[in-house]
């Protein structure tokens, strides 16, 4: 097929675009230098983008003739994390880096705007092509774009995962539900500090908040039922100034994970539970707050299907690996919500080359030779969409 002559074609760039972006990553809300090199290379392209947002860039592919219009979504944040290793193109950010794929998922589209671009006029129809801001920070950059009127008149909504779960070669498809609700939690504990020789006459925040912790590990192992997935993580606990005095105040952040609403409202019932019952038998007072709700994503069989062909021309059917659902959010649920939509994972761990640690590692990676095969999805799956042979 004279399209994956090309998407092969374009692997040089790709590589390029993508270690330009891991050189310089950028934060959710603050991706201004990002946008500013996707919009250079779209005009580079003969295109005309526009900001839908302060940091969101999107352009309009008008066909030669009439018919529906299909977005493609690529997300373009980078996450807090210190990146390490020796690669020549580490981030050069401190505390900052790409640890998910999302600089992959720009160039993957950067290269479908090129392979779409060339065929504008044989489109019936019209190709919206969405990079969006700050997938990782909640409430997300898929509520401005949808807030924006970025779905107007959108007929279905494609999006793609660079997945290193997956090996090299493979795409996972699954229908359905496939990736969990996901939320931000915080509980602050307040008691009464003193000297640390002096127990008995404080209220130890510390202990409060431990004793928190260990309590939240039994809401999924007893609470929920074993055929329901369900998380509770903490991931951050900070109590305490000087290891010589009781700590007043305690604050636990983390996230809750689920598929349905009945899970979601037994763990809030539970958290709320345990936080009053273990601060009431210490003497302390608490607080639990939920923020940032990503719904779960559940993939739209029409669409999915349409990625599936897309995978199974350039893979064969053995190329497809029908996926088990994943705990991790996506805020591409909320598009999922409002259009029918599908987001596919793109193989691309290679323990040959060492891309074998997980997503959000300081030494995450993954192997370039994936990208041709995502800018090819995400072009024929619009082709698809819009009548192509």
């Amino acid at each position: 097929m004279e399209l994956i002559r090309e998407a092969r074609g374009l692997k040089e760039d790709l590589v390029r675009w993508r270690r330009l972006l891991h050189r310089e990553p950028e934060l959710a809300f603050q991706e201004h230098e990002t946008a500013r090199m996707v919009e250079e290379e779209l005009r580079r392209a003969g295109m005309e983008p526009f900001r839908p947002t302060e940091t969101g860039v999107a352009v309009l592919l008008q066909g030669g003739s009439p018919g529906p219009r299909v977005a493609l979504r690529a997300d373009m944040d980078a996450l807090p994390i210190q990146e390490e290793g020796e690669k020549e193109y580490l981030s050069r950010r401190p505390g900052v880096m790409h640890a998910c794929g999302h600089d992959g998922h720009v160039a993957a589209l950067l290269g479908a705007a090129r392979l779409l671009g060339r065929r504008r006029r044989e489109l019936k129809g019209e190709v919206l092509l969405l990079f969006q801001p700050a997938e990782e920070m909640p409430p997300g950059g898929a509520q401005g774009f949808i807030e924006a009127g970025m779905l107007r008149g959108v007929e279905a909504v494609y999006g793609l995962h660079l997945w290193t779960d997956l090996p090299l070669g493979r795409v996972g498809i699954r229908e359905g539900p496939v990736m969990a609700g996901a939320e931000e939690f915080r509980i602050r504990v307040r008691g009464q500090g003193g000297h640390a020789s002096q127990p008995h006459r404080t209220v130890d925040a510390c202990l409060v908040a431990a004793e928190i912790v260990v309590a939240l590990q039994r809401i999924v192992s007893r609470t929920i039922d074993p055929l329901e997935p369900a998380v509770v993580t903490v991931g951050l606990l900070q109590a305490g100034s000087a290891f010589n005095a009781i700590a007043p105040e305690a604050v636990m952040e983390g996230t809750i994970r689920y598929f349905s609403e009945k899970v979601r409202e037994k763990i809030y019932g539970e958290m709320a539970r345990i936080v009053e019952a273990t601060c009431l038998r210490a003497g302390a007072e608490g607080t639990l707050e939920f923020r940032g709700a990503y719904p779960p994503l559940e993939n739209h069989p029409h669409p999915l299907r349409l990625l599936r062909r897309a995978a199974e021309e350039w893979l064969g059917p053995e190329g497809i690996e029908e996926m088990r659902p994943v705990m991790g959010g996506e805020d591409f649920a909320f598009y999922a919500q409002k259009v029918p939509a599908a987001l596919a994972f793109v193989g691309a761990g290679n323990p040959e080359k060492g891309w074998v640690y997980p997503h959000h590692h300081p030494r995450f990676d993954f192997d370039e030779e994936a990208l041709p095969l995502a800018a090819f999805l995400y072009t024929r799956a619009a082709l698809l969409h819009l009548g192509a042979a």
